[in-house]
């Protein structure tokens, strides 16, 4: 029998930016505003601007206060599609602030902040980190590959207009590619929005796992560190950083490994330091679960990554929206 899975928390799990973060994940599994070619989770399979109780509110609540005997750095809204999409996204954040003092934050691609209702939304954060991967229409449209409802314009208008509205922190991640933005020109553009959108912290990032599309490469951290110089605020590359684990090492199985490689891929040590687990026993359920087929691997930068197997395209039910 295979294990059941905690359908909207995970982890936590390990993030360079935001150490151990306990995630919520409130739209089904890659239903996006984007269908960006670096994104780890592979390609949308419901490219979607629709705004709904994607996930039911009270069950995503009843899950995070049972996960909240183990405390995290972050209660991370992002997961496996576009958070913002959530109808009922103000209402949650407001809620887990009533349940605790953890810190809440919402990793989101940024591209509905020129609806009023998003931006009302997020305003209960304390943390919000939205993306800005170009610095034209046209690179935008390569690189992100929008819902056609959504244009640079737009986006940009967005990302300014939250500035003036947002009092908690605002940290911009710019991702730049080999061969597409990590180019002088590009860079310069990207940073010249920065400018006037005036985020808290700029964080340069790029490929570090396997991507949706082949020819999304990285950028080398020395060439990220003089492109950083780019930026106002001076920009601040994301590296990886050590997560804080428990003194005692957490039980886990192959249930609570599932769950937090359904939303991302990790390398074992990652899933031992996001679950605070010990790491042979981590690699135990990652052997049987990749004998049993539920686990693809693939390789980056020397390093093995496990994914969840997905069903094959052509077998997938229609979606809505």
């Amino acid at each position: 029998m295979r294990p059941q899975r905690q359908n909207y928390v995970f982890g936590p799990v390990p993030s360079r930016r935001l150490g151990r973060s306990l995630g919520v994940d409130l739209v089904p599994f890659k239903t996006c505003s984007y269908d960006c070619i670096y994104c780890q989770l592979g390609r949308t399979r419901n490219l979607t601007v629709e705004r709904k109780e994607w996930a039911p509110v009270e069950t995503v609540l009843g899950e995070l206060n049972a996960k909240l005997v183990c405390r995290p750095d972050y209660i991370t809204l992002s997961g496996s599609g576009e958070p913002t999409l959530h109808s009922r996204l103000g209402e949650i954040i407001e809620r887990i602030k009533f349940m605790t003092d953890v810190p809440v934050a919402v990793l989101t691609n940024g591209s509905l902040l020129w609806k009023t209702e998003v931006r009302q939304a997020l305003a209960r954060a304390d943390l919000v980190l939205p993306s800005l991967d170009a610095g034209d229409p046209f690179k935008f449209a390569f690189i992100n590959r929008p819902h056609s409802d959504i244009t640079f314009e737009q986006m940009i208008e967005g990302l300014v207009e939250f500035r003036s509205d947002f009092r908690g922190q605002y940290w911009l991640e710019v991702f730049l590619l080999g061969g597409y933005t990590a180019i002088e020109a590009d860079v310069r553009r990207i940073a010249a929005w920065v400018k006037r959108i005036r985020p808290d912290r700029v964080q340069l990032n790029t490929v570090a796992r396997p991507a949706a599309e082949d020819f999304a490469v990285s950028v080398a951290p020395d060439v990220l560190a003089q492109f950083a110089r780019r930026f106002r605020p001076v920009a601040e590359v994301v590296a990886e950083r050590p997560s804080r684990l428990a003194r005692k090492s957490a039980r886990t199985d192959a249930a609570v490994v599932l769950n937090l490689l359904r939303r991302r891929p990790c390398t074992a040590d990652q899933v031992a330091a996001g679950l605070g687990a010990n790491r042979l026993e981590v690699l135990k359920w990652l052997e049987v679960l990749t004998a049993r087929g539920d686990l693809n691997t693939s390789r980056q930068d020397a390093q093995v990554y496990y994914t969840v197997r997905q069903p094959a395209r052509a077998k997938l039910a229609p979606v809505e929206g």
